[in-house]
Parts: C-alpha cells; structure tokens; sequence
C-alpha cells in the first residue's frame, strides 16, 4: 500500500509580515499533480494545516481548492488531523459528512478516534488519525490523569492496541515531538512549563507512524516518520531539502521512505559578505528574487542598507551585522561601538555615505570642529 505524507503545510503563514499564502499555492499544486501522477492509496495530512486558530479566509480557500482537486477530482482519500497550531473544532466543521466523500478529519480529541480501513492485494490496513491532544483534553475524553503529553499519547495508544486486531498492519497518523528528532526554530512549543516530547517506545506495535510537528524531514528509527514543512518557514531551515515523503507499507509491515521534492516559488537563503559586495552580485545572481536573509561582514558605519540591499534582491527580508554577532550579544556590540571615539565613527559614516575616506583637511575640520563641541560641554558642566 502506497501513502503520500505530508504535513505542516501552515496555510496563512506570514514570514517578516508577508503572506506566504501564494508561494504555498505554488507548492500545493505540484503536490496535487504529484497525488495525479502517484496515485497513492492514500494522502496523510498530520497537523498544522494552518498557521493559526483563525486563518485568514484566503487559506481557507486555498485549502478547500486543494483538497476538492485530490479527494472529489482525483478520487483520492485524505487522512487530515488538526496539529497544535489548528482550532481542532474549525478544522473538523463538516468532518461528518465529508466523510463519506473520501476526506477524513481528526480534529477533536475522542476516546473512539478516527479509525480508516484500506485493502490492497495483501489484505486489511487500518489508518489511525490522532489529532494533537492536551493532556487535559485527554483526561476530558478517557477519563484519566495523564501526566504530561507523554502519558497522554501513551493513553490513546493502548486505547487502539486494545482493539486493534492480530494481524492486521497498523498506521498512526499523529502530531508530537519525539525524543531525538531535529526541531528547528519556527516551531511552537508543545508545552509551556513542561515537557511536550515523548519517547519513541510509545508507538512500539504499530507498523507506520507518519507525524507532523517537526519541520525537517527525518525517520526515527525505521518506522516513525516525519514529512517536515510544506516550505522554509525560519532561517534555520534554510539549509533543509523540503519535501513530501511517499511511503511504501509492504505484506508484512515493512516500510520504504521515498522523499520528493516540491519546487518553491523562492527559496530561503542566507547571503553573507560586505554589503557592496552582495550588491554588486545580485545582477548575476540567478536567485535573486528569492528571500534572503543577510548577514553583513562590514564593520563600519552603513547608511540605509536594507534599501541598499532591496535594489539587488528585492524580497530581502532581514540583515543583521556580523560584528555584532561575534560580540557575543547585542547589549555587548553595543558596547563596543560606544567605545568607538566620535572621530573613528564619523569616519565610517563618511566612508559609507561618499565611498571615500576623509582628506587631511576634512580631518583637520573634524578635529576642530569636535574640540569646540568639546569646550562647549566642559564650559557649560562648569557653569552648572
């Protein structure tokens, strides 16, 4: 049996305040063509579907335009849980009656969750969707104390393997965060005051774990499965492959992991050198509408440098300076320039503003000119 899995599409995202929501459309039809092109028995969505409880209504319409062309088009079916970033109950509206149609919802915690059965040629798979679940909504559902997500998640597995049959290959299609995967930064938190990961061991049984959360596609083990992000959604993933994984489940349970690429709008990249010289090499730069984040190596003065820097690459989306960096902190960069004599930093925004360095007589001006400013002060804290 053939799955695509998917996750953390983040519809609605905005990235340095700009809405993704057409790069993601970009991205999201390459997947339908690739859903046309697979044919896979199924289509697993684990969580973060959007961005936020409240999705602006443009990724709502891009959601329904996606999953209409893969589930009523494509006579695919869709296997969609709400991630810890989705209002669960917003996500599941219409679970019920899409039902029957081949589109699949997990969104609120249930103490019978959502069980989907699929056969192929070697026989029954029972897909399980959990969608994300608070310890407390777990209590709520089952009747018991969790103690953290763990024991939460714990609680809802043993719940399945007491039903499931003997047998019968198994899939969990879930949204945490385990022991020893790679997060990266745009990630929120599963838990405030706490622990949010779980360990490996508790999906011990099941042949299939495909989850979403984490944002770099990775395998734990050899059955527990992450997808990753739809895109780059944090300069720390600007070094990540994005991809879709299309997962093959054999007669005994065993899995092979095929990932594909989808090809962005614009990449994420991080630039670095002098400013002049990133200027000067965007119009060679075959990338340069792509979203850069610069880290600049001057170490002077710079005047303007992200208008500078939009001129060559206009979705530049943040600078920051290396010199402050190396410092150790921002507080601690400070400091240094404050140390910085007045003539020392004029000279540097001198040299950003005419690219040229101050004359003998422009130095000699500046030096009487700082001396007065100097008497001035000394007379008026004398006078006071």
């Amino acid at each position: 049996m053939r799955f695509l899995h998917t996750a953390d599409w983040h519809l609605g995202r905005l990235f340095h305040a700009r809405s993704l929501v057409d790069d993601q459309a970009y991205v999201l039809d390459q997947f339908v063509d690739l859903v046309r092109e697979q044919r896979p028995d199924a289509v697993l969505l684990a969580g973060d579907v959007y961005d936020r409880a409240v999705p602006p209504p443009e990724a709502v319409a891009l959601l329904d335009d996606v999953l209409a062309r893969i589930v009523a088009g494509l006579r695919v079916p869709v296997v969609m849980i709400a991630g810890n970033h989705d209002n669960a109950q917003r996500l599941a509206f219409g679970a019920r009656l899409m039902q029957d149609q081949g589109l699949h919802v997990a969104g609120l915690v249930s103490k019978d969750p959502l069980c989907v059965r699929l056969r192929d040629a070697d026989g029954e798979v029972r897909l399980y969707a959990l969608p994300y679940a608070e310890p407390a909504l777990v209590r709520d559902a089952y009747g018991v104390e969790p103690a953290g997500h763990e024991a939460a998640l714990a609680t809802q597995l043993d719940a399945i393997r007491a039903v499931h049959p003997a047998g019968v290959r198994s899939v969990v299609v879930g949204h945490a965060f385990v022991v020893g995967g790679s997060a990266s930064e745009s990630e929120r938190p599963l838990s405030v005051g706490g622990s949010g990961a779980v360990a490996a061991s508790v999906f011990d049984g099941f042949d299939l774990v495909a989850l979403g959360h984490l944002h770099r596609p990775q395998t734990l083990g050899e059955r527990i499965h992450y997808a990753g992000s739809l895109l780059k959604y944090s300069v720390s993933e600007a070094g990540h492959a994005k991809s879709v994984s299309l997962i093959e489940l054999d007669a005994r349970g065993g899995v092979r992991i095929e990932p594909i690429a989808l090809r962005p709008r614009r990449d994420l990249r991080v630039l670095q050198g002098t400013l002049a010289e990133l200027v000067a090499g965007a119009a060679a730069d075959p990338g340069r509408d792509d979203y850069i984040h610069a880290v600049l190596t001057d170490t002077g003065a710079l005047l303007d440098p992200m208008a500078r820097l939009r001129q060559g690459y206009p979705n530049t989306l943040a600078l920051e300076r290396a010199v402050l960096a190396r410092s150790g902190t921002a507080g601690a960069a400070g400091r240094r320039l404050r140390e910085l004599d007045t003539a020392t930093l004029f000279a540097d925004f001198f040299r950003e503003v005419t690219d040229g360095e101050l004359d003998e007589p422009q130095r000699a001006a500046l030096q009487q000119a700082l001396g007065g400013l100097d008497r001035d002060v000394r007379g008026a804290e004398g006078s006071a």
